[in-house]
Protein backbone atom coordinates (compact mmCIF):
# COMPACT_ATOMS: atom_id res chain seq x y z
CA UNK A 1 0.00 0.00 0.00
CA UNK A 2 1.36 3.39 -0.96
CA UNK A 3 1.20 6.24 1.55
CA UNK A 4 2.00 9.89 0.91
CA UNK A 5 3.56 12.43 3.24
CA UNK A 6 6.08 15.27 3.26
CA UNK A 7 8.56 14.47 6.03
CA UNK A 8 10.67 17.58 5.54
CA UNK A 9 8.07 20.25 6.27
CA UNK A 10 7.15 21.08 9.86
CA UNK A 11 4.70 23.88 10.62
CA UNK A 12 5.63 25.31 14.03
CA UNK A 13 2.95 25.80 16.67
CA UNK A 14 3.33 26.72 20.34
CA UNK A 15 3.59 23.73 22.68
CA UNK A 16 0.29 24.65 24.36
CA UNK A 17 -1.66 24.93 21.08
CA UNK A 18 -4.60 22.47 21.11
CA UNK A 19 -3.86 21.18 17.60
CA UNK A 20 -1.25 18.39 17.90
CA UNK A 21 0.88 19.08 14.82
CA UNK A 22 3.42 16.59 16.16
CA UNK A 23 1.01 13.72 15.52
CA UNK A 24 2.03 13.67 11.85
CA UNK A 25 5.72 13.00 12.32
CA UNK A 26 5.08 10.74 15.30
CA UNK A 27 2.64 8.55 13.35
CA UNK A 28 4.92 8.45 10.33
CA UNK A 29 7.78 7.20 12.53
CA UNK A 30 5.53 4.50 14.03
CA UNK A 31 4.43 3.34 10.58
CA UNK A 32 8.01 3.17 9.31
CA UNK A 33 9.13 1.32 12.44
CA UNK A 34 6.46 -1.35 11.90
CA UNK A 35 8.30 -2.47 8.77
CA UNK A 36 5.18 -3.84 7.08
CA UNK A 37 6.03 -5.56 3.77
CA UNK A 38 4.44 -3.80 0.82
CA UNK A 39 3.81 -0.54 2.68
CA UNK A 40 5.78 2.38 1.27
CA UNK A 41 5.86 6.11 2.06
CA UNK A 42 6.42 8.59 -0.76
CA UNK A 43 7.22 12.30 -0.73
CA UNK A 44 5.03 14.91 -2.42
CA UNK A 45 5.15 18.42 -3.86
CA UNK A 46 2.57 21.10 -2.97
CA UNK A 47 -0.73 21.10 -4.87
CA UNK A 48 -0.96 23.82 -7.51
CA UNK A 49 -3.07 26.92 -7.09
CA UNK A 50 -5.01 25.83 -10.17
CA UNK A 51 -6.06 22.72 -8.27
CA UNK A 52 -6.95 24.67 -5.12
CA UNK A 53 -9.11 27.07 -7.14
CA UNK A 54 -11.36 24.21 -8.22
CA UNK A 55 -12.86 24.51 -4.71
CA UNK A 56 -11.55 27.62 -2.94
CA UNK A 57 -11.89 31.29 -3.80
CA UNK A 58 -8.84 33.30 -4.82
CA UNK A 59 -9.66 35.88 -2.15
CA UNK A 60 -9.61 33.27 0.63
CA UNK A 61 -6.32 31.77 -0.54
CA UNK A 62 -4.76 35.23 -0.58
CA UNK A 63 -6.04 35.93 2.93
CA UNK A 64 -4.34 32.77 4.17
CA UNK A 65 -1.13 33.50 2.29
CA UNK A 66 -0.83 37.05 3.60
CA UNK A 67 -2.23 36.40 7.08
CA UNK A 68 -4.98 38.94 6.49
CA UNK A 69 -8.00 37.06 7.83
CA UNK A 70 -10.29 39.22 9.92
CA UNK A 71 -10.57 38.51 13.64
CA UNK A 72 -13.68 36.31 13.41
CA UNK A 73 -12.33 34.27 10.49
CA UNK A 74 -9.02 33.78 12.32
CA UNK A 75 -10.84 32.52 15.42
CA UNK A 76 -12.92 30.10 13.35
CA UNK A 77 -9.81 28.70 11.68
CA UNK A 78 -7.82 28.31 14.90
CA UNK A 79 -4.41 28.34 13.18
CA UNK A 80 -2.17 31.35 12.44
CA UNK A 81 -2.66 32.22 8.76
CA UNK A 82 0.55 32.74 6.80
CA UNK A 83 2.31 31.66 3.63
CA UNK A 84 3.91 28.86 5.67
CA UNK A 85 0.48 27.58 6.70
CA UNK A 86 -0.71 27.72 3.10
CA UNK A 87 2.34 25.72 1.96
CA UNK A 88 1.75 23.12 4.65
CA UNK A 89 -1.92 22.88 3.61
CA UNK A 90 -1.01 22.58 -0.07
CA UNK A 91 1.21 19.63 0.83
CA UNK A 92 -1.67 18.04 2.72
CA UNK A 93 -3.91 18.45 -0.33
CA UNK A 94 -1.20 16.99 -2.57
CA UNK A 95 -1.06 13.90 -0.36
CA UNK A 96 -4.77 13.29 -0.94
CA UNK A 97 -4.55 14.01 -4.67
CA UNK A 98 -1.70 11.53 -5.09
CA UNK A 99 -3.28 8.93 -2.80
CA UNK A 100 -6.46 9.13 -4.88
CA UNK A 101 -4.60 8.17 -8.04
CA UNK A 102 -2.83 5.39 -6.13
CA UNK A 103 -6.11 4.04 -4.73
CA UNK A 104 -7.70 3.95 -8.17
CA UNK A 105 -4.68 2.00 -9.42
CA UNK A 106 -4.06 -0.27 -6.42
CA UNK A 107 -7.32 -0.46 -4.45
CA UNK A 108 -6.10 1.15 -1.19
CA UNK A 109 -3.83 4.14 -0.51
CA UNK A 110 -3.26 6.59 2.30
CA UNK A 111 -2.39 10.20 2.95
CA UNK A 112 -0.58 10.43 6.30
CA UNK A 113 -2.61 13.59 6.97
CA UNK A 114 -5.76 14.97 5.34
CA UNK A 115 -9.46 14.74 6.02
CA UNK A 116 -9.81 18.51 6.57
CA UNK A 117 -13.58 18.38 6.36
CA UNK A 118 -14.46 21.71 8.03
CA UNK A 119 -12.97 23.84 5.24
CA UNK A 120 -15.45 25.75 3.05
CA UNK A 121 -14.64 27.41 -0.30
CA UNK A 122 -14.27 30.84 1.29
CA UNK A 123 -13.32 30.10 4.88
CA UNK A 124 -11.53 27.66 7.14
CA UNK A 125 -12.91 26.24 10.35
CA UNK A 126 -11.75 23.92 13.11
CA UNK A 127 -8.06 23.76 12.08
CA UNK A 128 -9.05 22.91 8.49
CA UNK A 129 -7.54 25.30 5.94
CA UNK A 130 -8.14 23.61 2.57
CA UNK A 131 -10.68 20.89 1.85
CA UNK A 132 -8.39 18.19 0.49
CA UNK A 133 -11.17 15.68 -0.21
CA UNK A 134 -13.26 18.18 -2.16
CA UNK A 135 -10.25 19.25 -4.24
CA UNK A 136 -9.40 15.62 -5.02
CA UNK A 137 -12.98 14.87 -6.07
CA UNK A 138 -13.14 17.93 -8.31
CA UNK A 139 -9.83 16.88 -9.85
CA UNK A 140 -11.15 13.39 -10.59
CA UNK A 141 -14.40 14.72 -12.04
CA UNK A 142 -12.46 16.63 -14.67
CA UNK A 143 -11.53 13.38 -16.43
CA UNK A 144 -14.21 11.09 -14.96
CA UNK A 145 -17.37 13.22 -14.77
CA UNK A 146 -19.60 10.25 -13.91
CA UNK A 147 -17.43 8.97 -11.04
CA UNK A 148 -19.58 8.17 -8.01
CA UNK A 149 -17.79 9.10 -4.77
CA UNK A 150 -18.67 8.16 -1.19
CA UNK A 151 -17.23 10.29 1.63
CA UNK A 152 -17.13 8.05 4.69
CA UNK A 153 -16.55 10.26 7.73
CA UNK A 154 -16.01 8.52 11.07
CA UNK A 155 -14.36 11.55 12.69
CA UNK A 156 -16.18 12.54 15.89
CA UNK A 157 -17.25 15.86 14.33
CA UNK A 158 -19.60 16.36 11.39
CA UNK A 159 -17.91 17.18 8.09
CA UNK A 160 -19.84 20.39 7.49
CA UNK A 161 -17.45 21.72 4.83
CA UNK A 162 -17.61 18.69 2.55
CA UNK A 163 -21.36 18.47 3.08
CA UNK A 164 -21.82 22.07 1.95
CA UNK A 165 -19.55 21.76 -1.09
CA UNK A 166 -21.36 18.68 -2.43
CA UNK A 167 -24.89 19.44 -1.25
CA UNK A 168 -26.21 19.66 -4.81
CA UNK A 169 -23.97 17.07 -6.45
CA UNK A 170 -25.74 13.70 -6.87
CA UNK A 171 -22.41 12.06 -7.78
CA UNK A 172 -21.14 12.48 -4.20
CA UNK A 173 -22.62 10.82 -1.09
CA UNK A 174 -21.62 12.37 2.25
CA UNK A 175 -21.90 10.00 5.22
CA UNK A 176 -20.97 11.22 8.69
CA UNK A 177 -21.31 9.48 12.07
CA UNK A 178 -20.67 11.98 14.86
CA UNK A 179 -21.84 13.48 18.14
CA UNK A 180 -24.93 15.58 17.46
CA UNK A 181 -24.37 18.18 20.16
CA UNK A 182 -20.72 18.91 19.54
CA UNK A 183 -18.63 21.00 17.16
CA UNK A 184 -19.65 22.35 14.70
CA UNK A 185 -22.60 23.94 16.45
CA UNK A 186 -24.31 24.52 13.10
CA UNK A 187 -24.50 21.33 11.04
CA UNK A 188 -24.74 21.37 7.26
CA UNK A 189 -26.94 18.41 6.32
CA UNK A 190 -25.21 15.60 4.45
CA UNK A 191 -26.59 12.67 2.49
CA UNK A 192 -26.72 10.65 5.72
CA UNK A 193 -25.94 12.06 9.16
CA UNK A 194 -25.84 9.51 11.98
CA UNK A 195 -26.05 11.70 15.08
CA UNK A 196 -25.09 10.11 18.38
CA UNK A 197 -25.46 11.36 21.98
CA UNK A 198 -22.56 12.84 23.89
CA UNK A 199 -20.27 10.25 25.47
CA UNK A 200 -21.78 7.43 23.44
CA UNK A 201 -20.32 4.07 24.41
CA UNK A 202 -18.06 2.23 22.04
CA UNK A 203 -20.51 -0.63 21.67
CA UNK A 204 -23.40 1.73 20.83
CA UNK A 205 -21.18 3.54 18.33
CA UNK A 206 -20.29 0.30 16.54
CA UNK A 207 -23.93 -0.75 16.46
CA UNK A 208 -24.91 2.55 14.84
CA UNK A 209 -22.05 2.37 12.35
CA UNK A 210 -22.73 -1.21 11.32
CA UNK A 211 -26.47 -0.55 11.13
CA UNK A 212 -26.18 2.36 8.74
CA UNK A 213 -23.00 2.27 6.67
CA UNK A 214 -23.37 -0.99 4.75
CA UNK A 215 -26.89 -0.19 3.58
CA UNK A 216 -25.95 3.34 2.52
CA UNK A 217 -22.85 2.26 0.63
CA UNK A 218 -24.52 -0.61 -1.17
CA UNK A 219 -27.46 1.59 -2.17
CA UNK A 220 -25.20 4.33 -3.56
CA UNK A 221 -22.77 1.90 -5.27
CA UNK A 222 -19.69 4.17 -5.31
CA UNK A 223 -16.71 3.93 -7.61
CA UNK A 224 -14.40 5.53 -5.02
CA UNK A 225 -14.41 6.03 -1.24
CA UNK A 226 -12.66 8.67 0.85
CA UNK A 227 -12.47 7.45 4.44
CA UNK A 228 -11.86 10.25 6.96
CA UNK A 229 -11.05 7.93 9.85
CA UNK A 230 -10.56 10.26 12.81
CA UNK A 231 -8.75 9.47 16.05
CA UNK A 232 -11.02 11.73 18.10
CA UNK A 233 -13.80 9.22 18.95
CA UNK A 234 -11.38 7.83 21.56
CA UNK A 235 -12.47 7.95 25.20
CA UNK A 236 -9.39 10.01 26.15
CA UNK A 237 -9.80 12.61 23.42
CA UNK A 238 -10.22 16.19 24.61
CA UNK A 239 -12.85 17.21 22.02
CA UNK A 240 -14.48 14.05 20.64
CA UNK A 241 -17.05 13.36 23.38
CA UNK A 242 -17.18 9.65 22.57
CA UNK A 243 -16.16 6.60 24.57
CA UNK A 244 -14.34 4.27 22.17
CA UNK A 245 -11.33 2.40 23.51
CA UNK A 246 -8.51 0.95 21.43
CA UNK A 247 -10.46 -2.26 20.90
CA UNK A 248 -13.46 -0.36 19.56
CA UNK A 249 -11.15 1.48 17.16
CA UNK A 250 -9.86 -1.83 15.85
CA UNK A 251 -13.44 -3.07 15.35
CA UNK A 252 -14.41 0.16 13.58
CA UNK A 253 -11.46 -0.06 11.22
CA UNK A 254 -12.02 -3.74 10.48
CA UNK A 255 -15.68 -3.11 9.66
CA UNK A 256 -14.86 -0.31 7.23
CA UNK A 257 -11.95 -2.12 5.60
CA UNK A 258 -13.89 -5.36 5.22
CA UNK A 259 -16.75 -3.47 3.63
CA UNK A 260 -14.76 -1.57 1.02
CA UNK A 261 -12.31 -4.33 0.12
CA UNK A 262 -14.93 -7.07 -0.23
CA UNK A 263 -16.87 -4.76 -2.54
CA UNK A 264 -13.67 -3.96 -4.46
CA UNK A 265 -14.10 -0.19 -4.05
CA UNK A 266 -10.89 1.87 -4.33
CA UNK A 267 -10.45 3.69 -1.01
CA UNK A 268 -8.33 6.60 0.17
CA UNK A 269 -7.56 6.50 3.91
CA UNK A 270 -7.18 9.89 5.62
CA UNK A 271 -6.39 10.90 9.18
CA UNK A 272 -9.07 13.41 10.20
CA UNK A 273 -8.95 14.84 13.72
CA UNK A 274 -7.40 13.59 16.94
CA UNK A 275 -6.67 15.43 20.19
CA UNK A 276 -5.92 12.73 22.74
CA UNK A 277 -4.86 13.83 26.22
CA UNK A 278 -1.79 11.69 25.60
CA UNK A 279 -0.36 13.33 22.48
CA UNK A 280 1.57 10.21 21.53
CA UNK A 281 -1.63 8.16 21.69
CA UNK A 282 -3.16 10.39 19.00
CA UNK A 283 -0.34 9.38 16.66
CA UNK A 284 -0.62 5.73 17.72
CA UNK A 285 -4.33 5.64 16.80
CA UNK A 286 -3.68 7.15 13.37
CA UNK A 287 -0.77 4.78 12.73
CA UNK A 288 -2.82 1.76 13.80
CA UNK A 289 -5.53 2.58 11.24
CA UNK A 290 -2.94 2.86 8.47
CA UNK A 291 -1.31 -0.43 9.47
CA UNK A 292 -4.69 -2.19 9.52
CA UNK A 293 -5.40 -0.84 6.03
CA UNK A 294 -2.03 -2.13 4.83
CA UNK A 295 -3.07 -5.63 5.89
CA UNK A 296 -5.97 -5.44 3.42
CA UNK A 297 -3.98 -4.02 0.51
Amino acid sequence: MRCFYDPGYVFPLPEDHPFPMDKFWRAEAMIRAAGVPGLSIHGIEPASFEQLLRVHTAEYLEQIRTGSLDHVAALKLGLPASEELLTRSRLEVAGTLTATDAALADGLACNLAGGTHHAFPDQGQGYCVLNDVAIAIREQHRSKPDLRVFILDTDAHQGNGTHAIFADDPRVFTYSIHVGKNYPSFKTPGSLDVELPRYVSGDAYLEALEGSLTTAMHAFAPDLVFWIAGADPHEDDRFGQMRLNDGHFAARDEHVLNLVTRAGIPTVVLYGGGYNRDREHTARLHAATVLRAAAYA
